[in-house]
């Protein structure tokens, strides 16, 4: 059959006006995926920033995958990147998990002794035999417990000292009231777990519910000291920062080392009026639960690293801190790890100012990493940590993952 050239001009004319209009498509159809990634980060902040009506603040987004790394950041300030700086909140949990694991593998603990047990081989309980430790049921509160927040310790970082308690800070937050009058107060886990036992507060018998409690962490702080004979910092640093290769993480541990070193993203904090600087913070009352500043670039590495069994732990320790405990439901906590769907194993973060998220999946090999540098505490809860995943997820689908 002949083709006419009529028909022939007509086929391609038509070629080139859908090539145009496709090209032109505002979904980004023929978009590179480091377009999509950013344009995804931008849609879900700009319309959260928008709907909260909050004035300021941004997020950054890292995700590696085994095609290639990228960074987005939305709001952030000029010249943030995959290694600028910020306070990593909870994350450090991860780094406290793994070193206590790291313990029992090597046969210097048991995660499944008593808290009152004597540590092998030393001779000593693991915490101390003070009034300091004497909280409630602690002679039935085992170590595997505190790692999987089913100890029922109660935690005075995240909730006010109950008002029935006979002490001055009864109804108040203890670390906020003396920082009120002492910003560079040294905390110690000792004085604070001190407040849990003079006020004789838990919120269940061991292995009866399920509730975070950076508290029952300070306790595991306290183990790693006594057991490895190292400071906290020492020992993580020792162990798992350096060997690992994770050049940009530091873990502050005095009240006056309230700065973080350049580069950094300074944190804010939105209460619905006012937005205040927060950057410059005592982390002193957050050792082994909260203390740690890193990168994206450096937890990237550590949450990857760990969840491979490539972090100084072997396959069995990773398997048993993956393991969800039934207790903890649809949190799907283990120990020191929590998993997310779509999103993997890893941990989040929040300190005053900022709010992470770390995670790696080893069903697609992609890791991602999320920080915001503003509080917005009307939403914090549930909002802007529904949005921490969100966003993950959004950009890791961006990314063709």
């Amino acid at each position: 059959m002949r083709i006419r050239p009529l028909f022939i001009l007509l086929f391609f004319t038509l070629l080139v006006v859908l090539a145009g209009c496709l090209g032109s498509d505002s979904g980004n159809y023929l978009s590179t995926p480091a377009e999509r990634f950013q344009a995804s980060v931008d849609t879900n902040w700009m319309q959260y920033k928008q709907t909260h009506a909050l004035p300021e603040g941004g997020v950054a987004v890292y995700v590696e995958t085994p095609s290639g790394s990228y960074f987005a950041s939305s709001g952030m300030p000029a010249g943030v990147n995959q290694n600028t700086h910020f306070r990593a909140g909870s994350n450090t949990k991860t780094f406290t998990a793994a070193a206590i694991m790291l313990l029992n593998q090597l046969g210097s603990l048991n995660i499944d002794d008593f808290i009152t047990s004597n540590i092998p081989v030393k001779g000593i309980p693991y915490v101390p035999a003070t009034a300091a430790y004497n909280i409630p049921n602690k002679a039935s509160i085992t170590i595997r417990q505190l790692l999987s927040h089913t100890a029922g310790v109660f935690d005075i970082s995240n909730q006010e000292v109950p008002s029935t308690c006979t002490c001055p800070y009864a109804g108040q937050s203890y670390i906020s009231s003396v920082c009120a009058t002492d910003p560079n107060h040294q905390f110690s886990a000792d004085e604070l777990v001190g407040v849990i036992a003079a006020c004789q507060i838990s919120y269940f018998a061991p292995g009866g519910g399920y509730h975070y409690s950076n508290a029952g962490y300070w306790i595991l702080s306290t183990i790693i000291e006594r057991v490895s004979g190292m400071s906290y910092d020492q020992f993580v640093m020792n162990n798992l920062i350096t060997p690992n290769g994770l050049s940009s993480t530091t873990i502050p541990m005095l009240g006056t080392d309230q700065a973080i070193r350049a580069p950094f993203t300074p944190g804010y904090v939105y209460d619905g009026s006012a937005m205040t600087d927060a950057t410059l913070a005592n982390q002193s009352p957050s050792v082994g639960s909260g203390n740690i500043i890193s990168t994206p670039t450096d937890l990237a590495r550590w949450v990857r690293r760990l969840i491979r069994a490539e972090a100084g732990l072997n396959a069995a320790s990773v398997a048993v801190m993956k393991t969800a405990t039934p207790q903890s439901g649809s949190n799907k906590y283990g120990l020191g790890i929590f998993y997310v769907d779509r999103l993997g194993y890893g941990h989040n973060g929040a300190v005053s100012g900022y709010l992470s998220q770390m995670l790696y999946d080893p069903d697609s090999d992609v890791t991602t990493i999320v920080y915001f540098n503003v509080w917005d505490v009307p939403h914090l809860n549930p909002d802007q940590f529904a949005l921490n995943v969100k966003i993950a997820q959004d950009a890791k689908a961006a990314l063709g993952y």
